[in-house]
């Protein structure tokens, strides 16, 4: 018996051995990344300088238009450093000065900083006042010296300001504009102590003000009125001539304010251009002695002579885009423009003083789907010949960023990620029957190589290549990044619409782009001049009968600013990424609403609404007619006019009168309307339930075996409104002036089934609806603090069906249909809680069958995203909650909702300026998919109620392999351990 009980233990030590080995994985240092991925973007760039000393990093510093200030490095375009202002600190100018500071001017001329160039850190930060809003201008000096008299000039709400370069002390101010002059340059001639300030007394007068730099005293002030009016833009020619355009466009006009003299010189647009069909553009390059102006698809570049007269230099075709002039040698500049043509972009480096000749000419074969170049930024450089090279920043179409040098794309960056407006999923393809043997004998391979590597790690013995080899593993893993769906449902595509009319397909696994598109219905065009995208929706999803078809989407937009502007919708495979179908120029669209019906194909019946409340069905089809006219009399929507305070219902009545019969076209009748009086409320946030959301049950069991039955409807709408002066920025109003409404609303019969007001509480109010419950985030003014409140609503009608025996004898109505127009009798429970942040978003986890418990998800205004348990946000919760409540999960009441670090799913990342969380259930039912877009981007998979029905990504498979083949091991040598003792037991 001792020896068989010493091996047990020997046995049992080893398990307790490889148990704890285990145990040691807690740190997870090769699991980073595994479940989630981050990618950081800075958006369209609209201003770059250059620093390219021979001491230090050679990088560009750019300002976007997501207000994104960043250092990015010119060998491979990674950032070096950047920092997100804020959607309201627009930044007006960026440059460098000392060659070790970033000036930026921002707010429309109100903030002034400087950041260090190395490493991003903020050095000083000036606050500029002025008396009213007027254009931001920026002049920093490029001769700075290390010296406190060195001043930068900055202009802004209305006031000119000198400001130190060194700790941004204002050293003086001076008011430009108090009577609505509308300032257009600065200019302080090198090496000069004046300064002059340009500008435009309404539409016909000019003024020029000579100010002393050192002390900011006002030297002279001449102004003179111009009969043919002037047009809203002015370029700088030199340091006494300024050329802008006639009211009409049909004159250039030559300014010269020497000595403070103004004199006005004409030229017609005939006299150089011809008879010219196109309205002349002055373009907003920086160029010595020289303008350019494009009229039709050229570009002329015009020289303006001392006596005032213009030179035609050259007249160049198909000119994208003209960059600013740069120095190379002393008295030498150069500046470069961009054509496009054959697929290709051609980059021409031209001398400021001889248009004739090329400094450099290269053709660069570019991608389509970047559109054309938007702006041009270049740089010089000295070769080993001693020869001018240049590199160029081009800005495209689609907002993606490039550097040229020598005829070739160096780096590219895909920044139009960073200002998505719509997100929606789409499947990957089933993977196909038949792999080939030596493609199953490389998985294998990898397979075991795997695990040999895992085990190692398991058993510390891995080394630290061992360690980078099983992360590399895990993020370039095959089965995590196969196009092809999995059984999991954790590998779909991500189809994002930028800002830009850009598609892009993400794959969940790493965020890698499968395809791109530039939408050519949302292009600048003729026809369409402010194209803008709207929504993304499924249009067809081919379910398993009909897989031979790939799903699709639409993409819908319109051409133009304001709502009544021409539709434009785009049909697209996603799984391709080529536009099936377009069409352009149709009614105007202020609602799209994706109809629960679908055709033979599979194809989503869609309902496009006009602004005179029309209705259009898409697909225009016949099948599609026949099922919509069927189900006519059961489609109603509602119309929210935030402005005006009302909210009403419509349904369809019939065919619209139209002089081109359409019988695809429905006019629509109001059935219900809400007035809330402008006097006491204003709209200010609305909610519905996520159409595809799956509830598991509608019964919830609560304490002492009791059951209460959710009011689950499809049709009801959060409204929230506010007093007029809460309407405003917090701080604006006292708690005596400003309340809270909220509403619930069946936008069928417009019935309100709950209201509550919130006195002392104003918005903004973000908000989020699922199941029978809203959670939403407002202000209250009386404690000076965030609050979240919950409000859930139970149908009573069915509180009868609690009785075991009416459901056994079947006298229950559980399968009864619910009609909105029967009154409903719901009862509802509500909550509120103190909350620390400010909130921009809000989302909530998403499962198939909706069996998991629920998770709130907030981005909070440090631009992470917090995961809070719905639990925390349960208005039965109480102070001193009953065996039973506990029992049922009831967690005791506070006053405020915890903050817990370990539950930010963004862990230590941001995503900067975050505007929006989308959530999506994977195939297994514990796990939600969540995906976070600002500036950044973040995407992760969620288990709010833990990986209950899997196995983890970490289980160790070669632990359980050694613990079954050591029990085997232990068993037979306990075996024979046993028979010899038997045997001696029987010679005794």
């Amino acid at each position: 018996m001792g020896t068989t009980s010493m091996a047990s233990r020997v046995f049992l030590l080893l398990l307790i051995f490889l148990s704890s080995s285990n145990l040691s994985l807690s740190l997870y240092e090769d699991q980073v990344g595994l479940m989630d991925w981050h990618q950081q973007y800075i958006g369209k760039v609209k201003g770059a300088v250059f620093h390219t000393q021979k001491s230090g990093r050679r990088r560009v510093v750019v300002s976007t238009e997501e207000n994104v200030i960043a250092s990015l490095d010119l060998r491979h375009g990674e950032i070096f450093w950047r920092h997100v202002l804020g959607s309201n600190d627009v930044i007006d100018g960026i440059d460098i000065a000392l060659g070790k500071y970033v000036i930026t001017l921002s707010s429309g001329g109100g903030i002034l900083r400087a950041w260090n160039l190395p490493d991003g850190q903020m050095v000083w930060e000036s606050f500029l006042e002025g008396s009213g809003a007027s254009k931001s201008l920026l002049t920093v000096p490029t001769n700075l010296k290390v010296d406190k008299d060195n001043l930068i000039l900055a202009f802004g709400k209305g006031s000119l300001h000198a400001i130190s370069s060194i700790d941004g002390e204002v050293l003086w101010k001076k008011e430009i504009a108090p009577e609505s002059v509308e300032v257009q340059q600065i200019i302080q001639p090198l090496g000069s102590d004046i300064i002059y300030v340009l500008g435009f007394f309404g539409s016909s007068q000019f003024d020029a003000y000579k100010i002393n730099a050192r002390n900011g005293e006002l030297l002279k002030h001449n102004s003179a009125t111009f009969s043919g009016g002037f047009s809203s833009e002015a370029l700088v020619v030199s340091s006494e001539i300024l050329v802008t355009l006639d009211s009409t466009r049909s004159k250039l006009v030559i300014i010269s304010f020497q000595d403070g003299e103004i004199n006005y010189q004409q030229t017609h647009i005939s006299d150089i251009f011809g008879d010219s069909l196109g309205t002349p553009v002055l373009l907003p390059s920086k160029l010595p002695g020289v303008f350019s102006v494009k009229i039709d698809e050229a570009v002329v570049f015009i020289r303006v002579t001392g006596e005032g007269k213009l030179e035609v230099l050259d007249k160049i075709n198909n000119v994208a885009a003209i960059s600013d002039a740069i120095s190379l040698s002393e008295g030498q500049q150069a500046f470069a423009l961009i054509q496009h043509g054959d697929g290709k972009i051609h980059l021409t480096v031209k001398p400021s003083h001889d248009l004739s000749g090329d400094l450099l000419k290269e053709s660069i074969d570019m991608d389509n789907q970047r559109g054309t170049a938007h702006k041009i930024f270049i740089n010089n450089y000295i070769r080993t010949d001693r020869s001018h090279g240049f590199r160029a920043l081009i800005v495209m179409e689609d907002h993606s960023l490039l550097l040229l040098q020598q005829g070739a794309i160096v780096w590219s960056r895909e920044d139009g990620l960073a200002s998505i407006v719509d997100v929606v999923t789409s499947e990957l393809p089933v993977e196909k029957e038949g792999v080939s043997v030596a493609k199953v004998e490389q998985n294998l391979f990898e397979w075991l190589k795997g695990h040999v590597l895992k085990l190692k790690g398991t058993l510390m013995l891995a080394s630290a290549e061992d360690v980078a080899a099983i992360q590399e593993m895990r993020l370039k893993s095959f089965e995590k990044s196969k196009m092809t769906r999995d059984h999991n449902g954790f590998r779909k595509l991500l189809i994002v619409l930028t800002r830009a009319g850009k598609l892009f397909a993400l794959h969940t696994g790493y965020g890698q782009v499968v395809w791109s598109l530039l939408l050519p219905t949302l292009r600048r065009s003729e026809t369409c001049e402010y194209p803008t995208g709207l929504n993304i929706y499924h249009w067809q999803v081919p379910h398993h009968h009909a897989l031979d078809e790939n799903p699709s989407v639409l993409v819908v937009g319109r051409c133009g600013k304001n709502s009544d502007a021409p539709g434009v919708l785009s049909i697209v495979d996603a799984y391709t990424g080529k536009e099936i179908n377009s069409m352009a120029a149709i009614h105007s669209v202020a609602q799209v609403i994706p109809l629960p019906f679908t055709d033979s194909t599979e194809q989503r019946l869609h309902l496009l609404i006009d602004v005179n409340q029309h209705g259009h069905l898409y697909p225009r089809t016949s099948e599609a007619i026949d099922i919509f006219q069927r189900e006519l009399t059961n489609i109603y929507w509602y119309s929210v006019e935030a402005d005006n305070g009302i909210i009403k219902g419509h349904v369809l009545k019939s065919n619209c009168i139209q002089e081109v019969i359409d019988n695809y076209c429905f006019e629509s009748k109001d059935i219900w309307s809400i007035v809330f009086p402008s006097d006491s409320e204003r709209i200010i946030a609305t909610v519905i339930r996520k159409l595809s959301e799956v509830v598991h049950t509608q019964a919830k069991a609560i304490a002492d075996e009791d059951v209460m039955f959710k009011y689950i409807s499809k049709n009801l709408l959060f409204v929230a409104t506010v007093a007029p002066k809460g309407s405003g920025p917090i701080g604006t109003a006292t708690p005596e002036e400003s309340w809270l409404t909220v509403y619930l609303i069946d936008t069928v019969t417009g019935r309100i089934l709950h209201r509550m007001t919130h006195h002392g509480s104003q918005g903004p109010v973000h908000a989020v609806f699922s199941e029978n419950w809203v959670v939403y985030h407002y202000f209250n003014l009386r404690a000076h603090r965030y609050e979240m409140s919950v409000i859930e609503i139970y149908d009573q009608s069915r509180a009868d069906n609690k009785d075991v025996w009416k459901l056994v004898l079947g006298n229950h109505n559980l399968t009864s249909p619910i009609s909105s127009y029967s009154r409903p009798e719901v009862v509802t429970k509500s909550q509120s809680y103190f909350f620390t942040y400010s909130v921009k978003a809000l989302a909530v986890t998403l499962t198939a069958k909706g069996i998991t418990s629920k998770q709130v998800l907030i981005g909070t205004i440090g631009d992470q995203v917090l995961a809070l348990d719905k639990r925390f946000l349960d208005p039965r919760r109480s102070v001193n909650p009953t065996t039973a409540e506990k029992e049922e999960g009831i967690i005791p009441l506070t006053d405020s909702l915890p903050i817990i670090p370990q539950s930010y799913v963004t862990h230590a990342l941001k995503v900067e300026g975050l505007r929006g969380i989308v959530t999506v259930p994977a195939k297994l039912e514990s796990t939600t998919l969540a995906f976070a877009y600002g500036v950044d981007l973040f995407f992760t998979q969620l288990a709010p109620s833990r990986t209950y029905d899997s196995l983890t990504d970490d289980f160790s498979y070669a632990l359980l392999l050694i613990t079954i083949v050591a029990l085997i091991a232990a068993i037979f040598v306990t075996w024979i351990l046993s028979e010899k003792k038997e045997l001696r037991e029987k010679w005794r």
